[in-house]
Parts: C-alpha cells; structure tokens; sequence
C-alpha cells in the first residue's frame, strides 16, 4: 500500500480491510455498533465510504477486531489519513458526472491500466492541441476548457505519484491514421504520434501496441475500455467508455474476467511494442507528406 494511491483508492482499501476484520471476528453490524455503543447506521456509512472515520473511531474499531499488532494499527490509520485528504479531482464537480470523476479518482490510484480504443487516443496520452481539437464543436467552449484541462492533470498527478502505474495500451491502427487537426494545423496529429511513441520509448511504465489493419475485425470494435487492478485487497474495476451519459463503472468479478481476457486476445493481435512504434513513427511521417 503506497502514500500515493490517492483518497478513493485508500478509502476503498480502507473499508475492504475493516468488513475483512469484522467478518474474521464473526460480528455482525449491529454487533459492532452495539459494543461500541454506536448506531448501526454509523458503522453501516463508515463501511460503505459515506462517511470518513476519525482516528478515535478506528482505533476503537480495530480493539474490537483484537488488531494488537501496532505496525498494523499504523497502516490502517495511514489509509484513513489518505482517505481524509481533498482530491484534486474534486475541483471539477459540477462539470463531470459523479462516476466519471470516481473513475478517475479510482485510475489516480491504480497501479496497473490496461486501456483499448478503436478511435481515438486515450486520454491520458493526448497533448493538449489534439485534446482541445477532439472536443471542438462537441461540447460548450467552458466545457472543452475543463475536460482539456482535466485530461492534462490528470497526466501530471500520475507522473508525480512515487509509484507511477504501469500503462499498457493496445490502440487499433484507425486511431494513428486520422488526421485529427488537419483543417487546424496538419501539424497536430504528427506531433501527438509522436508524443506516444515517445512515451513508450522513454517510459518504462508505458507500453502501446497497435493492432493493424490487416488483422480484420477483432473483439476491440465492440468498444473502448479500461481495466484498473491496484495494490492491496481491492478488487479490479472495469470502466466502459460510452456516449455521453453511459459511461460505466464496473467491479463485477465475471465482468472484469471477461474484459481481462479479452485484452489478451487483442494483445495477440497486436503488434510486438517495438513494430508497434515503428509504425506509429511512420504514420507521423506518412501525415505530413
């Protein structure tokens, strides 16, 4: 468990641990509430991340549970901290729907993203140009400002994280031949193949795989998604991109299974990492022909 997983993902760890501490002991809820001398609806919203848990609380949670162990004691109350602190990402409430920022306070956290788009980049290896591009004529003026602005913090913080997350992205070869930003500057969608083969040259976390053209139809053209898997007790989560409005967040165990697997047969299909670049350098070459 890491210092910079951010306060969703310590929150989430933080509620798995103490349900995992309480069934261990055989207590029901109401058990617990009652030898505390809580409501039962207290220890319901602590255990379902309605409300944050004190220090005072916890510790009288964790004597409950018999957790003597003082180097235990002081990881779990490390995750409290974390969970307590204010998100970054709470700055664009009001702008986002509630699930779209919990994704992205989840993918804040995550210590492994495993990503597939057919269309376009994702966002996290986006530049700003090609960003503000993509949403033109799309959205408000005030609301292509936030999500640009978004969409590059939320680069940054990653970058900053002690333990940045492994990226593994596999993008169909449709996505490196449009020539976003033609009609703007032709020169906007070679910089941006650049950028990610950049990345995946020089970061050691970031790899791209491109499956291309002529591999036909695969399982990708069913649509983009992303799997989050993270440090410590908590279970994956899978995130279904959709049109605005039916984004999913996802934690069901059958589900994630399946988009796991599915992501493996697309990395069948794609590209070795090093031909991968190779061509995404081309096309950035090929668009400015």
């Amino acid at each position: 468990m890491t210092s910079d997983q951010g306060p969703i993902v310590q929150s989430a760890l933080l509620r798995t641990e103490l349900v995992r501490l309480r069934k261990e002991k055989g207590m029901t809820q109401e058990q617990v509430a009652g030898t505390l001398e809580w409501s039962p609806s207290k220890l319901i919203r602590v255990e379902g991340g309605k409300n944050s848990i004190t220090r005072t609380d916890l510790q009288a949670l964790l004597r409950v549970y018999d957790v003597v162990s003082e180097s235990r004691q002081e990881k779990l109350q490390a995750l409290a901290r974390g969970a307590r602190e204010p998100a970054w990402w709470q700055a664009y409430r009001g702008e986002f729907d509630d699930s779209f920022l919990a994704f992205v306070g989840y993918a804040a956290g995550a210590s492994y993203i495993r990503h597939f788009h057919g269309t376009v980049v994702p966002g996290l290896l986006q530049t700003e140009q090609y960003a503000q591009v993509l949403s033109t004529g799309m959205v408000s003026p005030q609301q292509q400002a936030f999500g640009v602005k978004l969409r590059m913090q939320r680069q940054q913080e990653l970058a900053k994280r002690e333990n940045p997350p492994r990226q593994h992205y596999i993008l169909d070869e449709a996505v490196i031949r449009r020539h976003v930003g033609i009609k703007i500057d032709p020169a906007i969608m070679p910089d941006q193949l650049r950028r990610i083969a950049d990345a995946a040259d020089g970061d050691e976390h970031v790899t791209v795989r491109v499956i291309p053209f002529k591999v036909g139809a695969h399982l990708g053209l069913l649509g983009p998604f992303t799997l989050l898997e993270f440090d410590g007790a908590l279970d994956d989560v899978l995130y279904l991109e959709g049109r605005s409005g039916a984004n999913a967040m996802i934690n069901d165990d059958e589900r994630v299974a399946e988009y796991r697997d599915s992501f493996e047969i697309l990395l069948d299909e794609a590209l070795p990492p090093e031909k991968s670049v190779a061509l995404i350098r081309q096309a950035a070459e090929d668009l400015m022909e």
